[in-house]
């Protein structure tokens, strides 16, 4: 006798399909602290034009302005009687440092419907969550005024009883959420190609232009909505793909229903964008055989956008904010539009060429374009009447060399950088032109030149990281050498590094003392990896525990500091016209899985 089927039977060949979805979890959990020093420099610019403001617990005599900074500090109540520079120095805080630690906890889901159809996201809860933030006893509402901080309750009346930290609840008790998802993007594979859709990471080359910023220790990211689709000619190695992109929708509205779909309310103000990229790369495991054999492996590509814009919403109004939102007043945005008639073409070049252990890479961009107003309000046809218009004339290169050595424990690198500086840009109300103030786009000129790598691009601790915000307008000369001192093939490895950074501006006369040279700056680390997890397979990949500490320490230069006229002055106010050294503590305590 036949023995009946089962119902919903799963044979061996099956399995795999019954499986699905599969879902993978990756990400990292972080702490960091760090300790800044002097990251003004010994300057006494004011807090709202100085590169890097002063600590608000120090107090200083400002060139031309009263006393800034707490009246009240312990030490020196018997002398009150005097109105002497040297008597005030007795009240005066004397504080340069400012210390802290965050927080942030990424997860980077993926959900494997198949081997040819994934789901892929990017959540963060904490995003770089300040250590000691949202107190219990600190919240606040909306007022009159904007939003208000709310009276302390009786059992918690001053910050000094605060025994807990409550979660960040924007609007709240903080001015973000707790969860933060950042990206969401669908990838379907063809036997013609790959198409990926959504809200994705955009990184190209070194990372100059367009960075992901999916490191352990990055900040910022490069993420785009985009319809992406991808080919190439595997025999040749070849990749071509082409995207239509949304940089920019402007305002946005829906019917008035709850759940109501929302939909752009203009099409001439969007940032319409395109890309097309051909690249040729080897694959990771071919490119492995290819330089163990000896042979020479050369990757290289060409990453070209056209960007343009005709008419914008930029100007902060009331039920517009300048720009995508869903409270437009339906009645007064048609007469809120500013004329931009903008486009841009931005080429970007990358060559990347490996021999044994040794590796070269290089990456070039340039933006060229023309933008025929800049101003943000709606009338604003005076200035094409007038020929208002700027041009977009800038250039950036990057390269890095290393050499692995002594079983691939020693490897000795050098970097150099360059971004096109603005000889046009200067800007007397603020102490240097290379690092834009709120709005501020050009001051002189016609022509924006000023290139700005991203800031996940980064090359040393306190001048290009912090003072600076990134590479923009400068070059730079980047030795470097690391070493593990332990490091095994299951990976755990222990080791140090050190690196000498040399930072010149572009055009002198972005800088505060109109001189090109910048600062000198020393870094030094010291890291462990433990062997905990799978991302450990392979020595080149972080995984596991990992923590290191890091020192860095800056000699500025005459470009960070004052001009002559500027000493003459200060020395009138009784303060001496130097920079001074500013050094940074980091550690940095992860788990990356």
């Amino acid at each position: 006798m036949e023995a009946a089927p089962i119902p919903d039977a799963i044979f061996a060949e099956d399995w795999w399909t019954h499986a699905r979805p599969i879902v993978e979890l990756h990400g990292n959990l972080r702490t960091r602290a760090e300790l800044f020093y002097n990251y003004s420099l010994g300057r006494v610019d004011l807090p709202s034009v100085a590169m890097w403001a002063r600590p608000a617990d120090n107090r200083f005599l400002p060139e031309g302005s009263e006393e800034i900074g707490p009246r009240l500090c312990t030490g020196a109540e018997t002398s009150n009687n005097s109105d002497s520079t040297d008597a005030r120095n007795l009240f005066w805080c004397d504080n340069e440092t400012q210390a802290g630690a965050n927080l942030r906890l990424r997860l980077n889901p993926e959900v494997h419907v198949s081997d040819n159809l994934r789901i892929h996201a990017q959540v963060d809860l904490f995003d770089n969550l300040v250590l000691g933030s949202t107190p219990s006893g600190y919240r606040f509402a909306s007022g009159t005024d904007g939003m208000e901080v709310v009276t302390r309750g009786g059992s918690e009346p001053l910050g000094f009883y605060d025994s807990t930290q409550l979660p960040p609840d924007s609007s709240r008790n903080s001015l973000s959420d707790s969860i933060v998802v950042r990206r969401a993007w669908g990838e379907y594979t063809t036997p013609l190609g790959e198409l990926r859709f959504g809200r994705m990471p955009n990184h190209w080359g070194l990372g100059m232009l367009y960075n992901a910023g999916d490191g352990h220790d990055d900040d910022y990211q490069s993420t785009i909505d985009r319809i992406m689709f991808t080919t190439g000619i595997k025999p040749l190695d070849l990749f071509i793909s082409a995207a239509w992109e949304f940089p920019n929708e402007g305002p946005y509205g829906s019917v008035d229903l709850p759940g109501a779909q929302p939909y752009d309310l203009a099409e001439l103000d969007d940032v319409n964008q395109y890309s097309f990229v051909l690249m040729r790369r080897k694959s990771e495991q071919l490119e492995k055989q290819s330089l163990s054999r000896g042979d020479v492996v050369l990757n290289a590509g060409v990453y070209f956008t056209y960007r343009q814009q005709t008419l914008a919403n930029d100007q902060a109004i009331p039920g517009s904010q300048g720009g995508a939102t869903p409270d437009a007043d339906l009645d007064e945005l048609p007469n809120q539009f500013a004329r931009r008639d903008a486009y841009a073409y931005v080429p970007d070049v990358w060559l990347e060429l490996k021999y044994k252990k040794f590796t070269f890479a290089v990456e070039a961009a340039a933006i060229l374009g023309h933008i025929g107003s800049d101003e943000v309000g709606a009338d604003n046809q005076a200035d094409f009447q007038e020929d208002n218009s700027l041009s977009l004339q800038q250039f950036g290169v990057v390269a890095e060399l290393g050499q692995r050595l002594v079983e691939d424990r020693l490897h000795l690198g050098f970097g150099f950088g360059w971004a096109s500086g603005d000889p046009d840009s200067y800007n007397p109300d603020r102490p240097g032109a290379i690092v834009p103030g709120p709005n501020e786009t050009q001051i002189n000129d016609d022509t924006l030149s000023t290139f700005r790598f991203h800031p996940s691009y980064r090359v040393d601790l306190i001048l290009n990281r912090s003072i600076l915000q990134r590479v923009q307008g400068t070059y730079f000369l980047r030795p470097s050498v690391e070493y593990d001192f332990l490091r095994d093939p299951e990976g755990q490895r222990a080791g140090g590094s050190v690196q000498a950074i040399w930072t010149r501006a572009s055009e002198f006369v972005q800088t505060p003392g109109h001189d090109a040279d910048l600062g000198l700056e020393l870094n030094a680390s010291l890291y462990f990896q433990a062997r905990d997890g799978i991302l450990n397979d392979t020595p080149e990949q972080m995984g596991g525990f990992f923590a290191s500490i890091q020192y860095g320490v800056l000699f500025p230069l005459n470009g960070m500091g004052y001009q002559p006229a500027e000493v003459v002055e200060l020395a009138q106010a009784g303060i001496k016209g130097e920079v001074t050294t500013a050094m940074v503590l980091r550690s940095y305590l992860g788990i990356l899985f």
